[in-house]
């Protein structure tokens, strides 16, 4: 598998590759400001967003009401399963569809930026 991207990044020219990292960071910064802003609509200090451990915990609190849950996401399989309940408790925390909780599953940066920006609150783990 390493040879195959080895292979791969050789093939493309530099202009390429570049495009192709820049791409990857907007989208990257797009996910952090996303975040950020969900964070801040539910009551929780926005720079957690930047640290991996925290924002996995903190965005499961969000969700759950009980942080600690988090540890689910490390089990394998379960992580999925869980990581999809996860995303339509989301919607239903910010008084959205199922519908939309679905969207947060397959296309995950756009759903959150649109819940991040919307006029949406926060209304808590029940939904």
């Amino acid at each position: 598998m390493d040879n195959y991207i080895d292979n791969y990044a050789q093939t493309m020219s530099s202009g390429e590759l570049a495009i192709s990292y820049a791409i990857g960071a907007i989208i990257a910064v797009l996910g952090i400001i996303a975040m950020w802003k969900v964070f801040q609509k539910a009551g929780e200090q926005g720079w957690k967003a930047i640290i991996p451990i925290l924002n996995a915990f903190t965005l499961v609190k969000i969700i759950t009401g009980n942080g600690i849950k988090f540890l689910l996401l490390c089990i394998p399989i379960v992580n999925i399963i869980y990581e999809i309940i996860l995303m339509i408790k989301l919607a239903k925390a910010f008084n959205k569809s199922t519908a939309f909780g679905i969207g947060l599953i397959f296309f995950s940066p756009i759903f959150m930026l649109i819940l991040a920006f919307d006029g949406s609150e926060y209304v808590g783990p029940q939904g």
